[in-house]
């Protein structure tokens, strides 16, 4: 009975691993948001914690890479780290040098809304590029259209529709001191924000191809933190003139720096890698989300801000959504068992024939024999 349990309990986690990892990653991006709010406010600049926070990650992720990834790690080629090196400016460079550049000429609101239409992005690109089955006559693939559809409503709900405000409960418990200043251009700041999510779901889309041409999440994660980091600090001595920005001191810039780069340029990358290798770029950009759901939340009861009833319905709305798309990928994935099940059975089925032939002919030859 024991030994059922725990089998049952084996089965269990191996097949919602994947959902609790990317779970997992939103907490940890949740987190992120807060720190990174704060040591910009103390006075860091952006690009130079992007590109301290890749460099910390690199560092973190190469022994990691190098011992247990040793046998099955491809040899680099040329052609491989050039397809390296494009991925890290899709996904660091350009991606997050975008996103944090069009703080400065948008609204927080604004920019929320707009990045949470990647996973719809990245569903579209994947669809077109063969990479997620899509067959509108069968309930999986109308769960995963409706569910990136419901999504969809679900976080322009939260953004767009405040509704009525709900009491704080106590007072704030942190408080973060200073503020960023905006300077409003929404026509830049809206095609940075745009391009910055563009890039990010060419990024989930192109994890897909390179992974199979170097299953190594590891290593390509401490790769991708280098490279992105020596990209990034170019970038930032173009646009920043003062070598005082940096220097950063034992503080909140530290922390955060170091938080960024070990848990979410390198682990949370690395979860991320694993899931796009399993289950595809859709079902890890489906998750982003519950970030914005989780920010609410903990601005909420933590630092004192204001929680809406649009965020909450929203936040439901999102959840509904997920579990449509979620029960299409899980659907899918089964037909796919049951079909390399089939296949299996009846290779095994010829060649049991095949042998029973074999075995048959070899009889009756021993019966001709004088």
């Amino acid at each position: 009975m024991a030994e059922k349990q725990g089998g049952s309990c084996s089965t269990i986690y191996i097949r919602f691993k994947p959902h609790f990892l990317m779970v997992l990653a939103q907490v940890g991006y949740t987190f992120l948001y807060f720190l990174t709010e704060a040591c910009f406010n103390h006075g860091m600049n952006p690009y130079v914690h992007i590109t301290y926070r890749h460099i910390v990650a690199g560092i973190v992720m190469l022994p990691f890479g190098y011992f247990l990834e040793r046998k099955k790690r491809p040899k680099l080629t040329l052609a491989l780290f050039l397809e390296i090196f494009v991925l890290s400016i899709v996904g660091v460079s350009l991606t997050l040098n975008m996103y944090f550049a069009s703080l400065r000429y948008t609204s927080p609101t604004f920019l929320a809304a707009v990045v949470n239409t990647t996973a719809s992005l990245t569903f579209i690109m994947a669809a077109v590029l063969r990479l997620e089955v899509v067959d509108l006559r069968d309930p999986r693939g109308i769960a995963k259209v409706l569910g990136t559809f419901v999504s969809l409503v679900g976080v322009t709900t939260m953004t767009l529709y405040k509704g009525p405000a709900i009491k704080n409960l106590w007072h704030p418990l942190v408080d973060i001191q200073g503020k960023s200043p905006i300077h409003e251009n929404w026509l830049k700041g809206s095609i940075l924000t745009v391009a910055s999510c563009v890039c990010w779901s060419m990024w989930f889309i192109m994890q897909a191809f390179t992974l199979k041409r170097y299953p190594a999440p590891l290593s390509l994660t401490a790769w991708m933190s280098l490279v992105g980091a020596a990209q990034s600090a170019v970038f930032t001595v173009i646009v920043e003139h003062k070598a005082a920005a940096w220097t950063m001191g034992f503080n909140i810039d530290l922390w955060a720096t170091l938080y960024a780069g070990v848990v979410c340029s390198g682990i949370i990358i690395f979860f991320q890698f694993r899931c796009t290798e399993e289950k595809g770029p859709v079902f890890v950009t489906m998750f982003n989300p519950l970030t914005t759901l989780l920010v609410a939340v903990l601005a909420y009861f933590v630092l004192g801000e204001k929680l809406y009833m649009g965020s909450i319905l929203g936040g439901v709305i999102v959840i509904v959504g997920l579990y449509l798309l979620l029960w299409g990928k899980d659907r899918d994935q089964e037909a796919q068992t049951g079909k390399a099940e089939q296949s299996y059975l009846a290779c095994d089925q010829k060649n049991d024939s095949a042998v029973h032939q074999t075995f048959s002919a070899e009889r009756e030859g021993s019966q001709c024999e004088p």
